[in-house]
């Protein structure tokens, strides 16, 4: 079976800093599509690489719900987000999103 690139995983990914997580793959791509489909106002957010974990995005419901995949490189969420009409920022600049936190603690609450 042959690695199909179908995202550009490998050819946007650049030089690689991550050592102890494992690489994007096509599924965590996939993974992320199906959460923007399934829900309203999908909006991404992008997290950087650092020593320990390769570049990952979060994907923020309206409701708050949110997903995070791995995903190899900003450049590969972007053409996700382009393709899918849906905003992508760098949580760096803007932080997360007030709605993540609050549905963080619903979810709590009502575990307890």
């Amino acid at each position: 079976m042959r690695w199909r690139d179908r995202y550009g995983l490998r050819r946007k990914r650049g030089p690689k800093i991550a050592k102890f997580d494992r690489d994007a793959t096509d599924a965590d791509i996939e993974a992320l599509i199906a959460f923007a489909k399934s829900r309203r106002g999908v909006e991404f957010y992008v997290e950087p690489e650092t020593f320990a974990t390769d570049t990952t995005a979060m994907a923020v419901a309206d409701d708050g719900e949110w997903t995070r995949r791995r995903v190899g490189s900003p450049a590969v969420i972007r053409k996700v987000a382009r393709d899918l009409a849906l905003p992508v920022y760098d949580v760096q600049l803007t932080g997360y999103p007030p709605r993540m936190r609050a549905y963080n603690e619903r979810q709590k609450r009502a575990e307890s």
